[in-house]
């Protein structure tokens, strides 16, 4: 039997999700796509009904959230910040936001005083 080499283009994280779906149910990509062109000469129909459970989608979507703050970090320059420089980010961050809280209360005026 002879073999044919299909080549497509895909967005990049399109083709990392459908990875990371294909390896959640044990396959690669590849043998993915040689299913389906299989299935579709056989059936004449696209034929497949799936699905992975709920957690296992969360955890997908979960890596690639991370994949996308690790490229942000990357862009950024802050992927080199160790876990002590986060926190304190985030903590300078919440104090920021408290400060900002503490003087808009002051200067909201008095809803009782109107009355």
């Amino acid at each position: 039997m002879s073999s044919s080499l299909i080549q497509i283009r895909v967005d990049t994280s399109a083709k990392n999700l459908a990875s990371q779906i294909c390896e959640a149910m044990g396959l690669d990509l590849q043998t993915y796509l040689r299913m389906c062109i299989a299935k579709l000469n056989q059936e004449m129909k696209i034929p497949f009904d799936t699905a992975l459970d709920e957690k296992t989608i969360v955890g997908i979507k979960a890596t690639i959230a991370l994949d996308n703050a690790a490229a942000r970090a990357r862009e950024y320059g802050y992927a080199d910040m160790t876990l002590d420089e986060i926190n304190e980010e985030i903590a300078a961050a919440r104090r920021e936001a408290d400060a900002r809280k503490e003087v808009e209360t002051k200067t909201e005026p008095d809803a009782e005083k109107d009355t």
